[in-house]
């Protein structure tokens, strides 16, 4: 992400914060998180932050973006804590230092969609073959091109596979958006793509009929998708919340929470596992 663009969304952020705050300055403590776009458009926030609310006092304000600008966010103290999907770059956050106390919280698991005639012949493959009959066969695939957990991951199978230069042939198309923008220029192209399965079933139950793209790979180890909350580290963000970062962290890992997490349903299918020590 280029400089300005960067300083773009940091100013837009800050201008969302203060106006959700301007909204509730009855509310004493306000805790602002950076968050992926599958636990907003999934609706789990908006189960979760009333709970929230209600046991400690603290309003949750948040943004959605992906995992890589959710983590720049944090980096330059823009929001207190983050809930992210990308464990290595997570890892790495951690080690350099600009975030502490990572907590994994819950998972689901990514999965390969595409059209219900499947033209590639992907179906019940393992991620590593689908992704060759892809590119053996130039079927169009579209990717989020944004940075975010599931653009990292879906980078990763590609290298695993020994696929290279992707990003130059035709029939890969990189959108730049959230997931739900880019399973809709999947749908509008017949291509295939990536997702994280809670923003699938969220993506099916938007459907009036049957959803133009269905679950064609999955149950792969390696498409394990483990979701985290981090700290923003206090000595490097001297204005961070981290009182009530660590409040969030905790909660999430409690019992009742953890089992609102695992109760959370759409069309009785369950979105996330929720998995804290």
């Amino acid at each position: 992400m280029t400089n300005h663009r960067m300083k773009s969304l940091t100013v837009l952020v800050a201008l969302f914060f203060f106006l959700a705050g301007g909204m509730a300055l009855a509310q004493e403590k306000v805790l602002r998180m950076a968050t992926t776009t599958s636990t907003d458009n999934t609706g789990l926030l908006d189960e979760l932050a009333p709970m929230f609310n209600k046991d400690t006092g603290i309003e949750l304000q948040w943004v959605s973006v992906g995992t890589g600008k959710a983590l720049e966010l944090g980096k330059n103290c823009d929001v207190d804590v983050l809930l992210v999907h990308a464990p290595g770059a997570e890892k790495k956050y951690v080690e350099d230092g600009h975030g502490v106390n990572r907590r994994e919280i819950m998972y689901n698991d990514f999965v390969i969609i595409g059209p219900p005639d499947d033209p590639a012949g992907v179906k019940g493959k393992s991620a590593s073959e689908a992704l060759a009959a892809f590119a053996e066969k130039k079927a169009p695939f579209a990717s989020r091109g944004d940075n975010s957990g599931t653009n990292k991951k879906e980078l990763g199978l590609w290298e695993q596979a020994g696929i290279s230069g992707i990003d130059k042939e035709e029939w890969y198309v990189q959108t730049g958006q959230g997931m739900l923008a880019t399973l809709n220029v999947a749908a509008e192209r017949k291509a295939y793509t990536l997702t994280d399965r809670g923003t699938y079933i969220k993506y099916e139950a938007n459907m009036k009929g049957e959803p133009p793209l269905v679950i064609l790979v999955e149950g792969d180890k390696g498409l394990f998708n483990q979701y985290s909350v981090l700290e923003v580290n206090p000595e490097k963000c001297p204005e961070a919340k981290n009182d009530l970062a660590k409040a969030f962290s905790d909660w999430m890992a409690k019992p009742e929470t953890q089992k609102a997490i695992g109760e959370f349903k759409l069309m009785g299918k369950q979105l996330f596992t929720p998995n804290a020590q």
